[in-house]
């Protein structure tokens, strides 16, 4: 039976990801079947939970996880030596999603949401528990970015995309924690001795269960947190491709390869904290204001002007040597 050049390239892939952890390999492969079944859920069950259908939230964490537990097994596979170690860290990262994965099924069974939940303690001690869990797993990506940091990984621009990834990454899991401090209405209830089922929230401005876009349910009428988390977790994937792409841009010289992915890096974070700063601004991503805009603008130009300058394949000058005089 003949097979496509894509089908082996995939099968390659992942018989490269199972010999640097099968464990933590075989979690993403499950993951990715079980958000099928959350998907099917989505249509099959209309209890809806803030807002939002009871399947949706499982099958948008389904998705990140698969991706981010893939792309962190390869990256696991270029660190040199530290085997023990690299063992440790996937499976710190299979138990913690366990974590999350329990608690957060458990309420979606219950017919209620999992983050911010207090309403009970066993509410309050599921959401604790996946808070511990989030903690863990940004120690154990910062571990991993620090092996790596000091490592040589392929090329010096691909080695730097990678670890810019990584921290990029970092930064998007923290942005997670702005979203528990509590809201202003929920402050003064805490202040004033009420009781408070709900700490934190996703949105600004607004309550949590609003309209919000199709599909990832992020805020249409205030500021949501969740953007700036997004774009900052999916760094992992998105600042090493950015680092294959340039990598083959033979034509220039490494130190300009590795200029374009340091932009790249930094026009990157300048989105994750402009989106961040929006939503702080209890602003949809959708309806910016002159003064987002003027900053979008200008994050733009600096980034082409960055690329232009490390881009541009230099000119080369021949001298023609002087002629002597005749006498």
């Amino acid at each position: 039976m003949l097979t496509s050049p894509s089908q082996s390239a995939t099968g390659r892939l992942f018989a490269q990801l199972w010999q640097v952890h099968a464990p933590l390999t075989l979690s993403a492969l499950l993951t990715a079947a079980a958000t099928l079944f959350f998907a099917a859920g989505i249509f099959l069950d209309d209890r809806i939970i803030t807002g939002m259908p009871a399947w949706v939230k499982p099958t948008k964490f389904g998705i990140s996880i698969t991706l981010y537990t893939l792309t962190l097994t390869w990256m696991l596979g270029l660190v040199q030596g530290r085997r023990r170690l690299v063992n440790i860290l996937a499976w710190t990262v299979i138990t913690m999603f366990l974590v999350e994965w329990a608690a957060m099924l458990t309420q979606v069974v219950r017919g209620t949401s999992s983050h911010f939940n207090l309403t009970t303690p066993f509410d309050a001690a599921l959401f604790s528990a996946m808070g511990i869990a989030i903690s863990i797993l940004w120690v154990a990506n910062l571990v991993v970015a620090g092996l790596l940091l000091f490592q040589r990984v392929g090329s010096p621009s691909f080695a730097w995309a990678i670890r810019l990834g990584l921290l990029l990454t970092l930064v998007g899991m923290a942005e997670g924690f702005l979203m528990t401090n509590p809201t202003a209405q929920q402050l003064a209830g805490l202040q004033a001795g009420e009781t408070v089922s709900i700490v934190g929230a996703h949105s600004v401005g607004v309550e949590d269960g609003g309209e919000g876009l199709p599909l990832v349910g992020w805020s249409t009428e205030g500021g949501d947190l969740r953007i700036g988390h997004f774009v900052g977790l999916h760094a992992l994937q998105v600042l090493p491709f950015i680092g294959w792409l340039v990598s083959r841009r033979n034509r220039l010289s490494e130190p300009r390869r590795t200029g374009l992915v340091w932009t790249a890096g930094g026009a990157y974070l300048g989105l994750i904290a402009l989106v961040t700063w929006q939503a702080l601004r209890a602003q949809p991503l959708l309806s910016p204001d002159g003064l987002t805009l003027a900053a979008l603008g200008t994050l733009i130009a600096l980034t082409a002007i960055a690329t232009f300058r490390f881009a541009r394949r230099p000119v080369s000058v021949r001298l023609e040597p002087k002629r002597l005089k005749q006498t």
